[in-house]
């Protein structure tokens, strides 16, 4: 569906729109709008294009969201923030300049990515997995974070010396999830976290996920199939089409637009 021909707005207009938020956001938007800001972003697999020029930007402690077809680029902006796609522009995280720095190098400035697929290292045991999610950390808490993880995820628990590719999906996706947490990072990105789960599980892990963020304050880029799930948790969201953001507004206000409603909440 074509937004822009639909009336939707440029990435200028996105960038100005975002200016508007509701005033719940204000404070927030004003002490941290920066914390994430990536400007101009060009991503390209070889000579095809994905990405063109986008603009966008998370504020510290915020949920945002990223909606798109398939094929608009979202899976292809994770990559690029994480190093793992040639990118062109710029992405500031605090206000430091990730555009050129190596993957491994994004992970320990506190960026955590959860991979489409899951992602997990199926030879590897479930407690191993955990242990390689705080790999970049040098603290005494390591420990003490995988009992609180199998705590939230008691199956982990009783599964923690299983390979995790006998785990089902879901419980995979607890893992990849619970794994990407132990890096406590400052910026967490999840590219399609419901996808293959059954509602039921898909959304126990989106609960966990927002009361990570009240409990520990973590930043979230979240790329998700399900617009209604991701938009209830969510206080700001993108819409991408054809690499280029057309639309950006508080969840609350895309989640009751006409237009997005028809093209992602299927009402």
């Amino acid at each position: 569906m074509n937004f822009t021909a639909m009336g939707f707005k440029s990435n200028q207009a996105v960038a100005d729109t975002q200016n508007t938020q509701d005033t719940q956001d204000v404070d927030l938007l004003q002490c941290d709008s920066e914390y994430l800001k990536v400007c101009g972003l060009r991503a390209a697999y070889g000579d095809v294009g994905v990405l063109h020029g986008i603009d966008f930007s998370v504020a510290k402690g915020q949920i945002a969201v990223i909606l798109g077809a398939n094929g608009a680029g979202k899976t292809t902006t994770l990559r690029a923030l994480t190093g793992m796609v040639s990118t062109e522009g710029s992405i500031r995280l605090a206000g430091e300049e990730l555009v050129g720095e190596p993957t491994a190098e994004i992970v320990r400035r506190g960026v955590a990515h959860v991979p489409q697929g899951r992602g997990t290292f199926g030879d590897m045991s479930v407690e191993e997995n955990l242990l390689v999610g705080a790999f970049v950390r040098n603290d005494k808490q390591v420990r003490s974070d995988i009992a609180y993880w199998y705590q939230t995820f008691p199956v982990l628990g009783e599964r923690r010396n299983q390979p995790a590719g006998s785990l089902s999906g879901g419980e995979q996706q607890m893992l990849a999830i619970a794994r990407a947490l132990m890096l406590r990072p400052s910026l967490l990105l999840l590219d399609e976290p419901s996808l293959g789960l059954a509602p039921m599980v898909t959304r126990f892990l989106f609960e966990q996920l927002k009361a990570s963020n009240a409990i520990a304050g973590t930043t979230m880029l979240v790329v998700e199939q399900n617009a209604g799930l991701a938009l209830s948790v969510a206080s700001w969201a993108y819409v991408l089409e054809a690499g280029e953001m057309v639309l950006a507004g508080p969840a609350c206000e895309l989640a009751v637009n006409d237009k997005v409603r028809r093209a992602y909440l299927g009402y």
